[in-house]
């Protein structure tokens, strides 16, 4: 079940991701935003490659990057490098959330992190919220714990063992 969940998982974030950085929110991706989503996702491209991106990904020949477009596109490739990421990134986020509720509390952060041998001081703690919390709710979703934890979820992973 929960290889059939993951596509639609990773489908999900992907949107997330599109309407992040299709800033004028028009549905579609034009060549600077697509350089922009590239680079957030650690992806370094020329500006020649980016319009050989373009044309490549461009299936109906208007100019920019539809979500569907992109997917299409990509999707392979985040098959085999991110899934394997998320995969890990949300086994980490499960470590972190004890109630399962879908959300990190500062009480859980705490938690967590003296158990892996790394206590918090109240100020660490406090800091740690403030910056992660980019909706000011006072949790972590899974999208706020992950762009904090960036590429270091392996090493993490590897402290909750």
């Amino acid at each position: 079940m929960m290889a059939q969940a993951q596509p639609d998982l990773q489908i999900d974030q992907l949107r997330h991701i599109f309407m992040h950085f299709d800033m004028d929110r028009d549905g579609s991706l034009t060549q600077l935003e697509l350089a922009a989503l590239l680079r957030s996702l650690g992806l370094k491209t020329s500006c020649d490659q980016i319009h050989a991106l373009t044309a490549h990904m461009d299936s109906n020949g208007n100019g920019s990057i539809e979500f569907d477009e992109l997917v299409s596109a990509i999707l392979p490739d985040v098959n085999r490098d991110v899934l394997l990421n998320q995969e890990q990134l949300m086994e980490v986020f499960r470590s972190f959330d004890k109630d399962g509720n879908g959300y990190i509390t500062a009480a859980e952060m705490a938690g967590q992190m003296a158990k892996m041998g790394h206590p918090l001081t109240y100020h660490q703690l406090t800091e740690l919220m403030r910056e992660a919390d980019v909706n000011g709710d006072g949790v972590l979703s899974f999208s706020e714990f992950a762009s904090i934890l960036g590429k270091s979820a392996a090493e993490l992973l590897a402290l909750t063992a």
